[in-house]
């Protein structure tokens, strides 16, 4: 009884722990949408999560790691539903449609266009600098769609983790460059000859 009861409050405290994540997340998201990332505070955070800020604190030195969680949350989200959309076709095809799919959901997501909007300049350092958790997180789904291409023939074979950054390189100039790419362009033809050159570059 006392070891179920040990578990119990286990389970109960990270649900919470969980809950409480999550609130700080969605308020972050909130004022994000609201004000820009430079204009949001721990402390207009803590406010619309109704927690106090030593709470905040506790969990978070400042914006900038806020902000990070809070993108990485948002890209896990999207690459779901990427990957559970209904695709045929080899592992090639199913690459390629899924680069585009998730191109088109981020260049609508009013997370990422706030921040390109407002905040543009806070992305140079993954362009010129370092890949950040959430190119990474990306990189990694990208990397196991290359492997099911190189398991079924359907893309030539080299290195996985190689072609895969090619591919992340390649689509997040896509997603970054909306507005100028789109300038006198349609966007869906955009992506079609986007979908050629990837598919060309990967088959065998």
């Amino acid at each position: 009884m006392v070891q179920r009861a040990r578990v119990t409050a286990t389970v109960l405290h990270m649900t919470s722990q969980r809950h409480t994540h999550d609130a700080l997340l969605d308020a972050t998201r909130e004022c994000v949408l609201e004000v820009g990332v430079r204009r949001t505070t721990l402390t207009d955070v803590a406010k619309r999560a109704n927690v106090s800020r030593m709470t905040l604190y506790r969990r978070y030195p400042d914006v900038d790691h806020l902000v990070r969680a809070l993108m990485t949350r948002e890209f896990a989200v999207l690459l779901e539903q990427v990957e559970q959309a209904t695709t045929r076709g080899n592992a090639r095809e199913q690459l390629v449609s899924r680069s585009t799919e998730a191109i088109k959901a981020l260049s609508s997501n009013p997370l990422m266009q706030r921040v390109l909007q407002l905040d543009a300049e806070l992305m140079l350092p993954y362009l010129t600098d370092r890949l950040g958790s959430t190119q990474r997180l990306v990189e990694q789904f990208l990397i196991g769609q290359v492997e099911a291409g190189h398991l079924d023939g359907s893309i030539r074979f080299g290195d996985a983790k190689t072609q895969a950054r090619v591919v992340l390189l390649t689509t997040q100039s896509m997603v970054l460059s909306t507005k100028p790419a789109t300038s006198g362009l349609d966007f869906t033809s955009l992506l079609d000859e986007l979908a050629k050159q990837l598919d060309g570059a990967l088959r065998p």
